[in-house]
């Protein structure tokens, strides 16, 4: 079997496996947000910075339902200016928390994501937003590292590669935003 069949055929099996009751849960608490017009802050590293503004993109615009307010998804990886300047003139370890102490309320959310679990940068907004008074959500790999030990709900995509694990937050991020439109169309 060479590598495009061995690649696609593994990320089939792990697609399969992947929990949908931690998505289902995942949904649950995000229907709260938006039910309680909630912020909700988006984080993540590398490619997972390109999914937390891709998500972001389809929280905000591929769940509109008409007749129905929207959801407010914040992806924090969007606003490089800010990243580099925490970045610069404190810690990297601070990128992600700083802002959050500028955004963050009681009652939002953080969706973060993380294939390794372990990135001290966001580790610490996950700190930062228990202080704030929030609920986490982590998007990890098959292990999960120190932040699936920390967030309320975890899904991890059950494959030890990293691509594949980041390609399995993508698709996460895509039947996220479909169950929440339809359980928006569906909701009185």
């Amino acid at each position: 079997m060479d590598f495009i069949d061995s690649y696609l055929a593994t990320l089939s099996q792990s697609v399969g496996a992947l929990s949908r009751d931690d998505l289902r849960k995942a949904c649950d608490a995000l229907m709260v947000a938006w039910r309680e017009e909630r912020a909700i802050f988006i984080i993540g590293n590398g490619g997972s910075a390109a999914t937390a503004s891709h998500m972001m993109n389809d929280l905000n615009k591929l769940t509109i339902t008409p007749g129905k307010h929207r959801f407010r998804a914040i992806a924090l990886t969007d606003n490089m200016p800010l990243v580099t300047a925490w970045s610069n003139d404190s810690s990297f370890a601070v990128s992600f928390a700083e802002p959050l102490r500028n955004l963050m309320r009681p009652g939002d959310f953080v969706i973060a994501i993380s294939t390794s679990g372990n990135s001290p940068n966001i580790l610490k907004a996950i700190e930062t937003a228990y202080e704030i008074g929030g609920t986490v959500i982590a998007l990890v790999g098959d292990v999960g590292g120190k932040l699936a030990d920390m967030a309320d709900i975890v899904i991890r995509f059950p494959d030890p590669h990293q691509g594949r694990q980041e390609d399995g937050h993508l698709i996460m991020n895509h039947i996220i935003a479909g169950e929440l439109r339809q359980r928006m169309k569906d909701e009185g």
